[in-house]
Parts: C-alpha cells; structure tokens; sequence
C-alpha cells in the first residue's frame, strides 16, 4: 500500500513541477515548427526551441517575458549568491569555461546597470520631493509675520559669526606674514585691508537680505545681479545650465541617467585593462577573461548601490561605507580566487586596480554632471 501511495505522489509531484507538460506534446514522428528537424523530446535537439503545442496563458507570457530578461531559473539562483559571497569561484568558473551553469556575464551586467538606473532614479526623485516639501514649509513660515522676524533674526545670527570668524582668520593671517622678513609689510597691510572690505561687503549684503525677509521680500535683491560686471560668453553658457539645473533638478537628472549609463559601459573596459595590467605577466589570460571578470566586479557594485539607493537617506551613509568595505574585500576574493593571486599578491593587486577604478570613476562622474549641465 505505501508503495502505491509513493508512486501515486510521485506522478502528482511530477505534474506540478513540469510532467504536465507531455500532455501538449505533439505525436511521435512530428517535426520542429523552427527548423524541421525530427522531434525525439520535449525540445528540439538542434535549436533547443520547445515542442509544447498547448495555447499558453497571458501570466505564462509575463513569466517567459521576465525570464528571458532576468533568467529565472536555477542559473539566477547560482549566480548572484556567488556575485555577493564567492566572486572568486563564479570568476574561476567564467575564465575556465563553465558558463552555461550561470548566467550569461553582459547580461547580467546589463540587468545590474538597469537596476541600478531605476534605483537611482527613485532616489533623486525622493530627494526632490523632500526638497520641494522644505520649500514649501519654509514658504509658509515666511508667510507669516512671526515667521519673517524668525527667519530675518537667524540669518543676522549667521552673519554675525562669519564675520567674527572672517576677521579673525585675516587677522591671523596677516600676523603671520608680518613675522616674515622677506615680505613686505606695506604689501602685506594692503593686502589685509582688501580682505577687510570684502568681508564687510559680504555682511553688509547678508545684513541687507535679512532685512528684506523681515519685510515679506525675497533675500536676494534683483538689483545685485542688474550690478554685476556682465561675464564673457564662454561662461555664461555654463551659469545658464546651473541654473535650469537648479530650476528643475528632475530634469537635470534625468539628463545625467541618460547619459550615465553610457559612462558605465565606458567604464567596463576601464576595469577590464587595469587587471589585464596587473596581470601583464599571465599569458593564459586574455583581455577576454579580464573584461568578464570587470563584468562580475561591476554587476556586483551596482546591484549593492541600488539597494542602498532604496533606503532611507539616514541610513545611505552607513550602508555605504559599509559597502566601499565589501567592495574591497568582493575584489580581493576576486582576485585571490579567480586569479589565484597570493593573499600578498591579491591585497597589492586589489589596492592598484581599487585607485585605477576609483580615480577613473571620479573623473567620468565630473564629466558627466558637466555634460548634463551643458546639455540640460
């Protein structure tokens, strides 16, 4: 009896996880509706295309749609605990030619990079909301004659300090050249006296805005712009840019997300040559294996900065120190796993390829933010 019962559970299991499928088959000799070859199984044993002949559901096409984008069966599941804890072994499997049992190395770095422009994306626009809802706080703080007084009040608090501090510093400055007998005091004492005026200017224009938001009046003075010394055109391009950017910081990023996922492509090959040049002397390693490996270490590094991008803004610059932290120890499992470096090896190879990356990251980040300031 319990064997009857094992083996009715089995044909059940069997239909849940798949077995249902042969009730769609076609009959036996029928050919493949892709290339025509003979089918002997469920898939095409020339093109792998299936030969379930049943009319799938609409929740089966949104299932096939996410699976061929994100691959979801047991090849997700052994590559992204992998990416995370063994990147060394998953770096191994890639330059030893064990691929198919993980997903595909460029698609997993352009699913990580799309993650990541939409976490980034919900970011900002959190951040704008929260910016918009200050502004409109402080505006109705403004709008009342408690409010003014209050506001007028702190900014002459804050003016006042700086200039203690403004004056101290220059005195403290000027003290010190004074004690060089190589410089002139004369130059010196003129030089201080500048200082001086400019300091007083920039009270007397601070004392100025407050008393204009104790009379209901935005702080700035149109009349200061109309009095500045017109700038030459080769700058007034970019102080138009900062300006849009200010005026609509929604649309300022999204210029810098479209064009951000270009300079992440572009720094794929970045990461690519730094390891090819810290292992120039491997000559079973091809640029190739280097590129897949800076696919892992990137996919990695996006994944990890779109979760921090979904929390709260208290909680991002704990989470991404903690991250540089993991970055680090990701690329020397990386290094030390995939390449077999040495741990000596792999912690002066990690710190070499670490500065490449870092330095090159922060000089396509300024250029893009001058890009999209330039192009808004």
């Amino acid at each position: 009896m319990s064997i009857e019962l094992e083996a009715a559970a089995a044909d059940s299991l069997s239909h849940l996880v798949g077995g249902g499928r042969n009730r769609h088959m076609p009959p036996h000799g029928s050919h493949c509706k892709n290339c025509d070859a003979e089918l002997v199984g469920p898939f095409c044993h020339v093109c792998g295309q299936g030969a379930d002949l049943h009319h799938r559901s609409i929740l089966h096409l949104i299932y096939e749609a996410f699976e061929g984008l994100f691959e979801l069966d047991g090849r997700l599941w052994r590559t992204l605990p992998a990416l995370f804890f063994k990147p060394g072994g998953l770096a191994r499997d890639y330059i030893d030619g064990r691929i198919v049992r993980h997903i595909p190395p460029f698609r997993c770095f352009l699913v990580a990079l799309v993650v990541f422009i939409f976490a980034a994306q919900n970011m900002t626009h959190r951040s704008t909301v929260i910016s918009q809802r200050n502004v409109a706080r402080e505006n109705a703080r403004l709008a009342t004659p408690q409010g003014r007084a209050e506001a007028a009040a702190k900014r002459r608090t804050e003016a006042a300090k700086d200039l203690r501090d403004d004056l101290k510093e220059a005195a403290a400055d000027r003290d010190e050249e004074l004690k060089d007998k190589d410089v002139s005091p004369q130059k010196t004492l003129a030089a201080y006296n500048r200082r001086i005026g400019r300091v007083q200017a920039r009270y007397a224009r601070s004392m100025h805005h407050a008393d204009r938001v104790a009379q209901g009046l935005p702080a700035k003075d149109p009349a200061e712009d109309a009095a500045k010394p017109a700038r030459p055109d080769k700058t007034r391009w970019f102080e138009k840019g900062i300006k849009k950017a200010a005026d609509d910081p929604d649309q300022y990023w999204n210029v810098v997300f479209n064009w951000g996922h270009r300079g992440a492509v572009g720094l794929l090959p970045i990461v690519g040559l730094s390891l090819a040049l810290v292992y120039r002397r491997r000559k079973d390693l091809y640029v190739y294996d280097h590129l897949i490996v800076a696919m892992n270490l990137m996919s990695f590094g996006f994944l990890v900065s779109a979760v921090g991008f979904l929390l709260p803004f208290s909680a991002m610059g704990w989470y991404f120190a903690a991250a540089a932290v993991w970055s680090l120890v990701n690329l020397f499992q990386t290094l030390r796993g995939g390449y077999g470096s040495s741990l000596l090896g792999a912690g002066i190879k990690t710190l070499v390829v670490w500065s490449i990356t870092g330095f090159a990251s922060v000089l396509l980040l300024t250029g893009l933010l001058v890009l999209a300031v330039a192009t808004i």
